[in-house]
């Protein structure tokens, strides 16, 4: 590759994309007005219960089972268990959960002999979600208290509201659309220039120049890298202006940009070199980018989805990108987001050999 060639392809394609208002106005303006819809309707949570993660160390010991049913008789909490063995600190971490509560193993003998005990309740105080499971917890608390013969309150619910899971939404909101820009800006525009440029012989009169076809790729990397830096900045920016968001930058979020970058320019790439009509480039783009979009955790963290739309999350390479993302940016997991990373790019270069396959420099 010949620096030459590349810098001038996309001084050329840079100077392009700014006269395009609309590539302006997804890049750099929408995902500001996401922010700003998102950050001031802050968590609503639509649904009648809220998910509450439970870690239930007693096993079925009475008063535990006695707990677990006052809290679903509450209806306002959704219950899922974490098992018993797992670290509560690290799960709640990696699960992206904002209300967990964990019964210890001696909770029923306490109760039983009429002893202190308290309840560990990890939490964010800033999502409404969380608050609903912590006034669950309360009722069904002050309700087992008022029914011992103690005069005295035996269980104490403790909350924990560290770095771990105090975060606001528009935390890990950022993130999330850090990935969608990531997502949308290469995909529609890689998708649509090849398709527009096999139909109108571009790359056959591109293939009589001295700019290659791997030269040709690589200025459309880097300038989506450009895009998405700015963007990203753009978006870290507003967040804490605006909402005071907390985020935390390090060297662990380049190679995240970079490798998000380079597999969504490859399926670009691939998108439109299969499809045979503008039109169907344009679908073929929807089809893929539509469902990441959403199921991702680009808007709200996938833990509050159904499991199987869970199951389905994993599947979409987005996943990857944004959960790493928030690895880095929201619970400084590097662990977690070094498997990201590595997942992201075994599917980023998957993507680039489809795309060379497919894309013919010397299209008809």
């Amino acid at each position: 590759m010949r620096l030459k060639n590349i810098l001038a392809d996309l001084s050329v394609y840079g100077r392009s994309f700014a006269r395009s208002r609309e590539g302006l106005f997804f890049t750099f303006v929408f995902p500001i007005v996401l922010i700003a819809i998102f950050g001031a309707i802050f968590s609503g949570n639509g649904g009648s219960s809220v998910p509450l993660y439970v870690q239930n160390m007693d096993g079925n010991s009475p008063a535990a089972l006695q707990l677990l049913a006052g809290l679903n008789s509450t209806h306002l909490v959704n219950i899922r268990f974490i098992p018993s063995g797992a670290n509560i600190t690290r799960y709640v971490s990696e699960n992206s959960i904002t209300a967990a509560l964990v019964i210890p193993s001696t909770f029923g003998q306490s109760i039983a002999s009429g002893a202190p005990v308290s309840l560990p309740y990890y939490n964010n105080p800033t999502v409404s979600s969380s608050q609903i499971a912590g006034q669950a917890i309360g009722i069904v608390v002050q309700q087992i208290n008022l029914n011992l013969s103690n005069a005295h309150n035996t269980i104490y619910v403790r909350s924990y509201a560290d770095s771990v899971v105090a975060q606001g939404y528009v935390d890990f909101l950022i993130p999330g659309l850090i990935g969608f820009t990531i997502l949308t800006t290469p995909m529609f525009s890689v998708t649509f220039i090849v398709s527009n440029y096999k139909k109108d012989k571009i790359f056959r009169q591109l293939s009589l120049t001295p700019l290659t076809r791997g030269e040709w790729l690589f200025s459309k990397f880097l300038w989506y890298i450009i895009v998405s830096v700015l963007s990203a900045a753009l978006m870290i920016g507003v967040g804490v202006l605006l909402f005071d968001a907390h985020v935390r930058i390090n060297l662990y979020l380049a190679p995240l940009l970079l490798i998000g970058v380079f597999m969504f320019v490859s399926l670009g790439t691939f998108a439109g070199a299969v499809a045979k009509t503008e039109e169907g480039a344009a679908v073929i783009g929807n089809i893929i980018t539509f469902p990441m979009m959403f199921l991702s955790g680009t808007f709200f963290p996938i833990s509050i989805m159904p499991a199987w739309l869970q199951t389905v999350a994993h599947f979409l390479p987005l996943y990857y990108v944004i959960d790493g993302l928030n690895a880095v940016m929201v619970y400084t997991n590097y662990t977690s987001a070094m498997i990201d990373m590595l997942i992201s790019l075994t599917i980023s270069v998957a993507f680039f050999i489809l795309a060379m396959l497919a894309f013919s420099w010397k299209e008809a």
